[in-house]
């Protein structure tokens, strides 16, 4: 059969992952240093780990509630309330998801109509554009520079408005840039969005992993909360990926159109990990904080490294990923990454995996060991001492 007449246009139109191929070669291979997935190198917290075994001792193996845990939806809006003054009401504003990835997909399905268009600034995450595309809607891409931090402005979007915008997408800190967007460049933002009466998804994973600055919670600002869905979760602050809960938080009426699809979609997130979620939010920031120093650590010490070898990188205000220039190699950034991971045994990912605007570019993330983190440093200084010989 004709793969073309079988699979429909909506699956043929999205490419592949642009971060796992280079993930599946790597997994061949021996003594690779993976500098590559967004994945915290450390183990879930001993107490979360046992509140997901607890909550399985006590039976609790089935369906919660479609919006999640009462409990659980209770601690997500105190924790948001302290942190930003944002007050929720946990029966008809938060879901809870299975993972940020179904929240993305909740949110864009919920918002957007086909035709509509989805202002989404670049680099940015891979499955943006993708999911976007999933709901029939229509991405339009606004690059960002280094000359700027990365830093989306008012005016780029502003320039990207037309009749058929309907939601802007923001994501701060960024995957894979690490930029923080300032409040007062939010601000802007927020006139902008207010003047052309958008919708604002704002992806706030990475809220809990910033150095030196302030996050600041898109809808916490003045007439935000009525336009602004945030899409939070565990996986990142916490080391719970495998886990997989996240959450959505936002007006009622648009939350109430999200959980509609979340019901027949999911039912719920899965019960045991969401014991552990709360276990998460009730004890867990110790280690939160120690994980958050020592991937500060490791940030100063890949990007110091690496702008030493003259891979201009952009200081990262948040999550855990560098994104240095490679174009001084002579090389482009896919060629760059299948070099070094065949020659050094070292994985990245090449920037035009995260849009046009990535290109010349290579995300490293530091989510890895300090020690593994030198050693791969010097394996790049190696690699670039070749080219430039």
């Amino acid at each position: 059969m004709n793969p073309e007449t079988i699979i429909s246009q909506r699956a043929q139109a999205i490419p592949p992952s642009g971060i796992r191929r280079f993930f599946d070669i790597a997994a061949t291979m021996k003594d690779v240093i993976s500098l590559g997935i967004g994945e915290p190198d450390f183990d879930t917290p001993e107490p979360i780990i046992q509140a997901g075994i607890e909550s399985l001792q006590r039976g609790e193996t089935h369906y919660t509630s479609n919006s999640g845990l009462e409990e659980l939806r209770r601690a997500i809006a105190g924790q948001l309330d302290a942190l930003y003054g944002q007050t929720y009401n946990p029966a008809s504003e938060v879901l809870v998801t299975v993972g940020v990835s179904e929240a993305l997909y909740l949110a864009m399905a919920a918002l957007l109509n086909p035709g509509d268009e989805i202002i989404i600034p670049e680099p940015c995450f891979v499955s943006y554009e993708p999911t976007a595309r999933l709901v029939d809607a229509v991405p339009v891409t606004v690059p960002t520079t280094p000359e700027t931090g990365f830093q989306i402005t008012a005016e780029a979007i502003e320039a990207a408005v037309t009749e058929r915008t309907k939601v802007l997408f923001l994501a701060s800190p960024n995957n894979p840039t690490g930029t923080v967007i300032s409040r007062e460049r939010l601000n802007e933002i927020a006139a902008v969005v207010k003047k052309h009466n958008l919708l604002v998804i704002s992806d706030e994973i990475y809220d809990r992993l910033v150095y030196g600055v302030e996050h600041t919670c898109f809808a916490s600002l003045p007439g935000m909360y009525q336009r602004t869905v945030v899409l939070q979760g565990f996986s990142k602050a916490y080391a719970m990926t495998g886990w997989r809960v996240g959450y959505i938080v936002g007006p009622a009426e648009m939350m109430g159109a999200m959980r509609k699809i979340h019901q027949y979609l999911i039912m719920s997130a899965p019960t045991p990990s969401q014991w552990a979620a709360l276990k998460a939010l009730e004890a867990g920031e110790p280690y939160l904080q120690e994980m958050h120093a020592e991937y500060d650590r490791r940030r100063k010490l890949i990007v110091g490294g690496l702008n030493a070898l003259g891979l201009i990188c952009t200081e990262p205000q948040g999550a855990f990923y560098a994104f240095p220039c490679i174009q001084s190699t002579g090389l482009d950034d896919n060629e760059f990454a299948e070099a070094l991971l065949q020659e050094e045994h070292v994985a990245v990912v090449p920037g035009r995996a995260f849009g046009k605007s990535g290109e010349g570019f290579v995300r490293m993330s530091y989510a890895t060991a300090y020690e593994k983190i030198e050693i791969a440093l010097e394996r790049i200084e190696r690699f670039i001492q070749k080219r430039r010989a």
